[in-house]
């Protein structure tokens, strides 16, 4: 393949993901809207945003073997297709459980997209130092689109409604299908894994009655039957799922890429940082326009400095860990967090813009230095040939982390609640905030844990083992 069909491959996978990150994120601008226009409760827009996360990440590990096994073309078209498909359902939406449900089918192609597209990568990229480029450039990409949403977001919604954010995808998805047809070639792993349905299985019942239980609490009660049946529920499947992949052949998770420290730490710290953003972005939308009174477009701009720190830093941060490793990337991902959880603690109706700003920089900046670490140390070091089962597993990590950021941080606020949004969300966020300080404590901890000679000793005791 020509060096420039390479980059246009990667080209095109980037956009592909780009799209996917702005629709995300860019939906938490449109909350506000979307509950007025809805009549949506403050449980209902946590599931907007998690009946996405939930369903991805539960069928991720299933879209990268399935690439694997029957082609990563063909499975990220169809991703693009259904992805394109629910957009579609989400902007004609009349009720907001259609809403949810319609997020839901689009989780379904968005789930084939992110797993895909890096095993498509590393497995077009050869060359050790252009696969590490190419990482790089994706990472940076994924969390640029991220962090860019809300302010794409908020221009959509305050221009079209919040309905246009869905219009958005529509033409990009053909754009893409038309290029992923003409210029990315086919491939698949030699020996793919077997379906794995009680994994499967086991993973979409974890992930939903734990997100459920969590969202759910506040307004049923904590010792609820349906509650305390969801927390149950959740434990039975992660222990069926632990026995069960200890003993299969060919396992969906399989449990030999833990004993890897750096890949543990990719995974920890993947869940860690995004449930910190996802909680961040949820919090501080509700905050800007219900406390602050912003239209979605100002609240969008207002952060813009959050975008603009982690485009300049992603990049970068992919340079240093080319460089020295992972450990300076975590760190300052870790010491961006903290310090704008701490700046956040003390917002109040009044905050001043200026001191916004501040604590926005310091989470983009340390967002910015999240990425392309998570993304190298998943993915280094294991078998190219299960690529897109090793992709997955940091995708899922992701997307658990983001699921269980807005259920979290929304469900710990929501208890803490007093009164209306609009005056006592500054109180009861305070919470929250501790939450992300905790968060970037807890990355520094993983930056020292998972980057050192042990750990890495143990990455290729766990490569060997596989390859075995």
């Amino acid at each position: 393949m020509r060096v420039t069909n390479r980059w246009l491959v990667l080209a095109i996978c980037c956009l592909s993901l780009f799209i996917v990150g702005i629709d995300v994120t860019g939906l938490n601008l449109a909350l506000p809207s979307i509950q007025r226009d809805l009549d949506a409760s403050y449980a209902q827009l946590q599931w907007v945003v998690d009946a996405y996360s939930v369903v991805l990440a539960g069928l991720l590990m299933l879209a990268g073997s399935s690439g694997d096994r029957w082609g990563r073309r063909r499975v990220f078209q169809t991703g693009l297709l259904l992805f394109g498909v629910g957009s579609l359902l989400c902007s004609l939406a009349p009720t907001i459980e259609v809403l949810i449900a319609a997020r839901a089918v689009q989780a379904v192609g968005g789930s084939m997209l992110n797993p895909v597209a890096m095993s498509i990568l590393t497995n077009t990229f050869h060359e050790a130092r252009e696969r590490a480029q190419a990482i790089g450039i994706w990472g940076a990409t994924v969390g640029l689109s991220m962090a860019l949403g809300p302010v794409v977001g908020g221009a959509l919604v305050d221009a079209s409604g919040w309905r246009a954010i869905f219009w958005l995808n529509i033409p990009v998805v053909v754009i893409a299908l038309v290029l992923t047809a003409l210029f990315v070639p086919e491939s698949r792993a030699p020996h793919p894994r077997r379906f794995d349905p009680v994994g499967q299985v086991s993973v979409m019942v974890l992930l939903t009655a734990l997100t459920f239980g969590i969202i759910e609490g506040d307004g049923r009660g904590w010792t609820s039957a349906v509650v305390l049946g969801c927390f149950l529920l959740a434990a039975a499947a992660g222990v069926v799922l632990a026995r069960y992949e200890r003993r299969r052949a060919e396992p969906l998770l399989d449990p030999r890429l833990f004993a890897s420290v750096p890949f543990t730490g990719a995974v920890l710290s993947a869940v860690v940082g995004y449930a910190a953003f996802a909680g961040f972005l949820f919090l501080n939308t509700l905050y800007l326009q219900d406390v602050r009174g912003l239209s979605p477009l100002d609240a969008g701009l207002l952060t813009l400095p959050m975008a603009g720190a982690t485009a300049v830093l992603s990049p970068i941060s992919g340079r240093l860990v080319g460089k020295h490793g992972a450990r300076p990337s975590l760190l300052l991902a870790a010491l961006g967090i903290t310090v704008s959880g701490i700046v956040l603690l003390g917002i109040a109706k009044d905050t001043p813009y200026g001191l916004l700003v501040v604590a926005y920089l310091a989470f983009g900046a340390g967002f910015g230095m999240l990425n392309p670490p998570i993304t190298n140390t998943a993915v280094s070091g294991l078998p190219r040939a299960q690529a897109g089962v090793a992709a997955a597993v940091a995708s899922m990590s992701r997307q658990v982390g983001a699921s269980l950021g807005v259920a979290v941080y929304g469900a710990v606020v929501s208890a803490r609640l007093v009164g209306p949004i609009s005056t006592g969300l500054p109180d009861a966020s305070r919470v929250g905030w501790w939450l992300m300080i905790a968060a970037g404590l807890c990355l520094g901890l993983l930056a020292l844990w998972t980057t050192t000679a042990h750990a890495r000793r143990t990455s290729e005791r766990a490569a060997a083992a596989i390859t075995s």
